[in-house]
């Protein structure tokens, strides 16, 4: 996008995500105006330097009680979470949708994960690669009478995730806008 975009001006995007799809989409409602703020701390470190733009970073260890305090109130005062963990794992640590939406019954709620909350591979890790394959898109690419063609990870991560979850949310905030009431998206590519 070019020059500044404020069609989100004054939403605020808290994003916990970390591997391309999340961050990739997170940067997109920033270009868009929103306020992001990237939630770091712990072993996962933060998302890659070319996904940072537009984005603010803080660090809260969501292991501890003041961590998991200081983020609640930070929830209570967003528009929209993004989560890019397994599923339950925010639920373990007591800020899954059901708990948030206490305090904030407005919150757009965005897990963004591979195989979605539930069913046979829900617990598994996967990549672009796995995604792109078991959709069977991954036989349409490159020639007939040869292996496929890699598609970097343009289709799943960036296409049916990032892009997706930021599309996701774009609409979660207008039905918002209709019925006072943000919803959970669950986001899987």
């Amino acid at each position: 996008m070019t020059g500044q975009n404020s069609i989100l001006k004054g939403t605020r995007v808290l994003d916990l995500t970390r591997l391309a799809p999340g961050p990739y989409g997170s940067m997109l409602l920033a270009d868009m105006g929103a306020e992001v703020i990237v939630v770091g701390g712990g072993r996962s470190g933060l998302p890659i330097d070319s996904y940072r733009r537009g984005k603010r970073f803080i660090n809260l260890d969501l292991k501890s009680e003041e961590g998991l305090d200081a983020f609640r109130l930070l929830a209570a005062n967003a528009d929209v979470l993004m989560e890019g963990f397994r599923p339950g794992v925010m639920h373990r640590l007591g800020l899954g949708y059901d708990a948030l939406r206490q305090d904030n019954p407005k919150l757009v709620y965005c897990s963004v994960t591979g195989y979605g909350q539930d069913g046979p591979l829900a617990q598994e890790a996967g990549h672009d690669i796995n995604y792109v394959g078991l959709s069977g898109a991954l036989g349409a690419m490159g020639p007939l009478d040869g292996p496929p063609a890699l598609p970097l990870n343009i289709i799943a991560d960036f296409a049916a995730g990032g892009l997706y979850a930021a599309y996701s949310i774009l609409g979660a905030l207008l039905e918002r806008e209709r019925s006072g009431l943000g919803q959970f998206l669950d986001v899987a590519w």
